[in-house]
């Protein structure tokens, strides 16, 4: 790993390093898709929840009361939070327009792209919405504690934790 640009493959194919596992190239498209969305099952509840929230917050009494910083990150927050949304939910739109031309290869590729796309923009809408109450609530001091330490637990946990093990394991 000396120097050279770094790749991660997102594709069905990562398994075919594994020869314990005997399955044809549209068993593990099939089973990769499963995964796939059964993941996707997971991640949506979430942003839902989020979206949610989201939309009520302006229609609280207090909502008038925010500095323009807080009118200005609630904003960004929603727009992650529907950017989100959009790429989670994309991978089921594609399949179920997609699934009859048996290009199963595609689907899976772009639905893995999507589904980490969307879960960077959850993580990024969910620290915004911490980052929303902590200033609501306390001093500039505990919203940049807050922000950096919620940021970083996602940062580390979500991404650069997988990352570092794929680094790993090449």
């Amino acid at each position: 790993m000396a120097g050279g640009p770094v790749s991660f493959r997102m594709d069905a194919s990562a398994s075919e390093q594994d020869p314990s596992r005997r399955e044809s190239e549209k068993e593990r498209l099939d089973r990769n898709l499963e995964e796939l969305l059964q993941e996707l099952r997971v991640a949506l509840p979430g942003v839902q929840v989020l979206f949610a929230f989201l939309l009520v917050v302006p229609f609280n009494q207090r909502f008038g009361e925010i500095t323009s910083f807080q009118r200005s990150l609630y904003f960004v927050t929603l727009l992650l939070a529907t950017s989100a949304a959009v790429c989670l939910i994309a991978p089921t739109a594609h399949h179920r327009i997609e699934f009859r031309e048996g290009d199963k290869r595609h689907i899976v590729f772009s639905g893995t792209k999507l589904a980490v796309a969307g879960l960077a923009l959850l993580a990024a809408a969910m620290t915004g919405s911490v980052i929303l109450v902590t200033d609501f609530l306390y001093h500039r001091t505990t919203v940049v504690i807050v922000a950096i330490v919620v940021g970083l637990m996602f940062t580390l946990i979500w991404f650069a934790w997988p990352v570092m093990r794929l680094l790993h394991n090449r």
